[in-house]
């Protein structure tokens, strides 16, 4: 559990006790339901993190909808962009282990998730890190019921692959910004979960695990 779950469930348990000694019991179902709703919402299931050479994990819960080319600053990018429902776990994790490089806030608006255009003008966090040899941006992106965006990393610190690193509170998107050369693992529609669901595996991988093979080989007696 989020400790924020706690924090709007025990506002909400509270407003209905007050509700229940004013005014009567019915009238104290609707804050009770809300906070069972906070505690449901900010749920935080423990995640079985894939460990293959190159995997690059979902940052988040939520459904496929876009992977396609962009072009960044002249260059072609791989980008997987994920939607998160109120009904999604919202705990965001890194896609990939590695060292924090940069971690920036752009404000902006509060457009439909699920829309082109929020990728680029909704408020949201920028995050990249670098490590396995790939440098991997992903976005959390706020929505339209999504007011607040929390990050628990700075630059410099390192991260695990799956590792939590913040969340966005109710309905959201997450993007995932990659080299071209990746191979993405999911399409359109298909379902992810934060940490645990395989988006794309980066080129070389197969390099990676043929030479890991080789060592063992090479130091067995």
């Amino acid at each position: 559990m989020v400790p924020d779950g706690y924090y709007y469930g025990a506002g909400c348990g509270l407003a209905a006790l007050v509700l229940r000694w004013i005014a009567g019991s019915r009238w104290a179902i609707p804050a009770v339901l809300l906070a069972c709703f906070f505690l449901w919402f900010f749920r935080d299931p423990e995640r079985e993190i894939p460990v293959a050479a190159g995997a690059v994990v979902s940052p988040g819960d939520g459904k496929v909808t876009d992977v396609s080319q962009i072009l960044v600053d002249g260059s072609k990018k791989l980008r997987i962009s994920i939607f998160l429902s109120v009904f999604d776990v919202h705990v965001n994790r890194s896609p990939i282990a590695g060292t924090i490089r940069d971690a920036r806030y752009q404000r902006g608006k509060f457009l439909n998730a699920m829309s082109a255009e929020s990728a680029a003008e909704n408020e949201q966090n920028i995050v990249t890190v670098e490590g396995e040899g790939h440098t991997v941006v992903f976005k959390q992106i706020a929505g339209l019921l999504a007011r607040r965006i929390v990050f628990t990393k700075k630059a410099g610190d390192r991260v695990e692959r799956g590792e939590r690193v913040g969340l966005i509170k109710f309905g959201s998107r997450v993007d995932v910004v990659l080299d071209a050369d990746a191979t993405p693992q999911v399409k359109i529609g298909d379902r992810v979960r934060g940490g645990a669901s395989i988006v794309a595996i980066t080129a070389g991988a197969g390099e990676l695990v043929a030479a890991g093979a080789m060592a063992e080989i090479r130091g067995r007696p």
